[in-house]
């Protein structure tokens, strides 16, 4: 910097006094003039060199300082386990884009500030809707996740959001979302009655297949559901379509019903954590279009729910059953020859006047479409728009050819009950009673109470038995029979001690004899022999004998004249042992 010049004159002489004024030209002459000399500048030498120089480095170090410093903000958690001011990092797909400066408590002290500093080229990720949350070791359900923080510690994680406001105050999320802003994929909306064993990211099925995840849930406003939010990745997300059907597929569904004991489950990690499974029907796999985003589906309690037929229209009916209803419950199908055309829709009890019996009304609900479904092509009544009086002359058909409800078991461990539509053909003649709000379909006993009721007419006649008689003569017929039993014992022991010795010596003779006999009739016998050699001559005089007969045939005067020479002179015999 340049000193002010100094001056070469001596300071001018005060003013004269106003009393004596001077006269114009000798005061000009009186002022004196200052000459001003410009002094010029010099370098103050080397030795401020340096100074000078580590200033201006100063200068530009604040400067580029604040030139590349990033933008601080604020996240509210609930809890700060596990950061640590100037320790702690902040990542974003494992890259790390800033650092925990600060940590303190709100003014009300139900959360804790977290004061984070972010690199410059972090300022854009700063989005309204971005979500920081605090990463560590968490195990849920089937899945582990976070395990790299057992090391190195917990650390503040962030998903991008896509608003075009930036801010610098967030509130953090406690566990990580199930899914990130940038996956690709579908998010839908589940409505029902209630929450089961669902989640935070419990899993989503198709077909066994993991597809998804649970976002989100919540209490409907009225109370009277839930409201789950589902994200499907792609491109699995294309198979939701507009006849999905979402359902409960939590740990094991194991039930007895009228179709007997079903187990299933969807896998190890739904039993374990609950789950979703959906699925189209089978009679809308062709014509379902894909879901858009955002569509919101009936979420029901099990598959067989949700893989019920959808039925536009609907019958209600009432039926009366004089057994009893024991067993039957709302829900219970209504059965026409195997075929589920209705459901039980209600058990309710009607009073009637005074002395009348109570009645009991069974109300169903029949589907005119599954009926339809059934007929020929062409037959009356399988048009698809047909009028309230062509349905009514099917059903009357149906019932002027026998048809009646009957209850009928389901399942004989559970005792569960279903109605049965069946065709006797030898019942009274019946029509349905039109009349009636809602119309009253003719019904017969049950098979079940026929055997009852054979039972107890059995158990009729058993009870009009007189046991006490019978039992009194059974007594004395069992003495009678100790009697004889006693005396055959008696006689027993008596031929035991003097028949039996005689019987021993007489089987002794009859075997000797038989031993004799045996001898005499052996073929080597001198009796055999005797014997053949007498049949042999026995035969001689046989064959002599009817070569007489033949000769007195011929010649009948032989007797008296003689035998003629030459005629009638048979062959000789030829002797044993000879040759002919």
């Amino acid at each position: 910097m340049s000193e002010p010049p100094e001056a070469d004159t001596p300071p001018p002489p005060p003013p004269p006094p106003p009393s004596a004024p001077t006269p114009a030209p000798e005061r000009m002459k009186a002022v004196p003039v200052m000459r001003v000399h410009v002094r010029r500048w010099r370098w103050p030498g080397l030795v401020w060199a340096l100074p000078l120089l580590a200033v201006l480095i100063g200068i530009w170090l604040v400067v580029h300082s604040v030139l590349d410093h990033g933008p601080v903000i604020t996240v509210r958690f609930k809890s700060a386990d596990g950061l640590e001011a100037g320790k702690t990092k902040i990542r974003y797909k494992d890259v790390d884009v800033g650092e925990v400066k600060a940590i303190a408590l709100s003014g009300d002290r139900r959360e804790v500030l977290v004061t984070a500093e972010l690199i410059k080229s972090a300022a854009d990720m700063l989005a309204e809707d971005s979500r920081f949350f605090v990463v560590r070791p968490r195990v849920s359900g089937g899945s582990v996740s976070g395990l790299g923080t057992l090391l190195s510690g917990p650390y503040i994680g962030i998903d991008i959001g896509s608003s075009e406001t930036l801010v610098r105050d967030f509130v953090g999320l406690e566990s990580p979302p199930v899914v990130l802003a940038d996956s690709a994929g579908s998010e839908f909306v589940l409505k029902g009655e209630q929450m089961g064993s669902l989640d935070f990211g419990s899993p989503v099925f198709f077909r066994h297949v993991k597809v998804g995840h649970v976002t989100q849930y919540m209490l409907n406003p009225d109370g009277q559901g839930v409201t789950v939010r589902i994200f499907i990745e792609a491109p699995h997300d294309r198979y939701v379509t507009t006849g999905s059907r979402f359902w409960h597929a939590s740990g094991i569904d194991m039930s007895f019903d009228t179709s007997g004991f079903k187990l299933s489950t969807e896998s190890l990690a739904s039993v374990v954590e609950g789950g979703l499974a959906f699925q189209e029907q089978p009679d809308r796999l062709s014509a379902a279009a894909p879901a858009p985003s955002g569509a919101t589906f009936t979420l029901f309690d099990d598959r067989d729910s949700a893989m019920r037929p959808s039925d536009d229209s609907v019958r209600t009916y009432v039926m009366y059953f004089t057994e009893s209803l024991r067993g039957l419950a709302p829900g219970a199908p209504v059965d026409m020859r195997g075929i589920v055309i209705g459901e039980v829709k209600s058990l309710e009890v009607e009073y009637g006047e005074t002395g009348q019996p109570l009645r009991f009304p069974v109300q169903i609900s029949i589907y005119p479409n599954r009926l339809r479904s059934r007929l020929k092509p062409g037959s009356p009544g399988s048009e698809e728009a047909q009028d309230g009086a062509q349905e009514r002359t099917l059903v009357d058909r149906l019932f002027a050819s026998g048809m009646r409800g009957q209850l009928r078991s389901g399942n004989l461990l559970t005792g569960q009950l279903y109605i049965a539509l069946e065709f006797f053909p030898d019942v009274p003649k019946a029509a349905i009673d039109w009349r009636a709000e809602p119309p009253v379909m003719p019904t017969i006993p049950g098979g079940m109470t026929e055997i009852q009721e054979t039972v107890g007419r059995v158990a009729k006649r058993i009870d009009r038995i007189p046991v006490d008689q019978l039992s009194q003569q059974v007594s004395q017929a069992l003495v009678r029979l100790d009697a004889a039993l006693s005396s055959t014992d008696r006689l027993v022991k008596r031929l035991d001690a003097e028949v039996a010795p005689e019987a021993t010596a007489t089987l002794r003779e009859a075997r000797s004899t038989l031993e004799t006999a045996n001898g005499v009739l052996s073929s080597d016998s001198s009796l055999q022999r005797d014997l053949r050699d007498s049949l042999r001559q026995i035969s001689r005089s046989a064959r002599s004998l009817a070569t007489l007969t033949e000769m007195l045939e011929r010649q009948p005067d032989a007797l008296l004249f003689g035998k003629k020479a030459g005629e009638g002179e048979p062959p000789e015999a030829p002797q044993p042992g000879r040759q002919p």
